[in-house]
């Protein structure tokens, strides 16, 4: 166990990162461990709890915990249930869940039954039997939502897409080739490398059966804007985004995009922060599925080595957006988030 401090005018033992207000410097003795501090005589702190797990790690079982319950259940619970079960405040849980995983536990929600829908709108014969089945009570309630929820209608969704549009450019930046592709909603891919044709090929693949629709004015402005991202990645740019995938790799995706400019993560402090420490080659496919580079920023995720691999587009795009942000060591100390 950690080493502790204990103050003697009060006869309680506390974690070095105690919130609490500092005892004066004559009345505090340290101990290696919370139980030398007991043998003592001292009692655990109620606010910084030193008997008990690292407060990191006592979050990401909660954040765990969180998940597992929101998996599991046919209806998904309330804040206040989710909060009564875990014995913590709503607030609270609503803070650390979407500092850890960057969507609060509703949106984790709606995330998981559509993940769910997708997966029952394949097997399934009949669209309302498939809502039914993922949980959804109202068809009509997910039919509303069905283009956040699916980025298209169920049918369409059946259908591999059909009628779907996506605008798209293929061009030239300091990074090589590269191609982005937008929705109505926004951003729905930007690819990189340095063959054009095998960048429109893999297009075709992600989207088989959407029709693809060349440029217009409005979108030279969006692909103008992808073009400063890739030259600076390091700044800011808000783009907007049509994001697709599982709950789980949405998570990731939404917590990539939390890791500042500058600094890298591992793919276990990744997992750890999401409250799944033992994910981390579920993190790692997560990463590998991104297709929005750079504004999904994937490159920033490195070995414990530090070593640049696993990135989707070549390990020479990696280490370059590294070293544009200043980033090319992994980064081991705290980030926001």
């Amino acid at each position: 166990m950690a080493a502790v401090y204990a103050v003697k005018t009060t006869g309680i033992y506390c974690r070095p990162d105690c919130p609490s207000r500092r005892p004066r410097p004559e009345n505090v003795v340290h101990y290696e461990s919370a139980r030398e501090a007991q043998a003592a005589g001292f009692r655990a702190c109620r606010r910084c709890r030193p008997d008990g797990l690292p407060r990191a790690a006592e979050q990401a079982a909660l954040i765990e915990k969180t998940c597992r319950m929101l998996e599991g259940a046919v209806t998904p619970p309330t804040m206040q249930q989710l909060a009564a079960a875990l014995g913590v405040s709503g607030a609270s849980l609503q803070r650390l869940f979407k500092s850890a995983t960057g969507v609060t536990p509703a949106q984790y929600a709606r995330g998981r039954r559509a993940e769910q829908a997708r997966h029952a709108l394949r097997r399934s014969t009949r669209i309302t039997d498939a809502l039914y089945e993922a949980g959804y009570g109202s068809s009509s309630r997910f039919y509303a939502q069905s283009s956040q929820r699916l980025g298209m209608t169920p049918r369409q969704f059946r259908r591999g897409g059909a009628a779907e549009q996506l605008r798209f450019a293929v061009g030239e930046c300091s990074l090589g080739s590269f191609l982005v592709a937008a929705s109505v909603k926004g951003v729905a891919a930007i690819l990189l490398g340095s063959d054009a044709q095998a960048l429109l090929h893999e297009l075709q693949d992600l989207f088989p059966h959407a029709t693809l629709l060349g440029a217009d004015a409005a979108f030279e402005l969006l692909i103008a804007r992808v073009v400063g991202l890739m030259d600076r990645p390091g700044e800011p740019l808000e783009l907007p985004l049509d994001i697709r995938g599982t709950a789980f790799q949405q998570r990731v995706w939404h917590a990539l995009m939390r890791i500042p400019p500058g600094t890298t993560l591992t793919y276990r402090e990744l997992a750890r922060r999401l409250g799944r420490p033992t994910a981390v080659r579920a993190v790692a496919a997560a990463c590998a599925a991104n297709r929005i580079a750079v504004a999904i920023p994937c490159h920033r995720v490195v070995r414990t080595d530090g070593a640049a691999s696993g990135y989707r587009w070549g390990l020479a795009l990696k280490s370059s957006l590294l070293q544009r942000e200043g980033s090319a060591l992994p980064h081991h100390g705290p980030v926001e988030g």
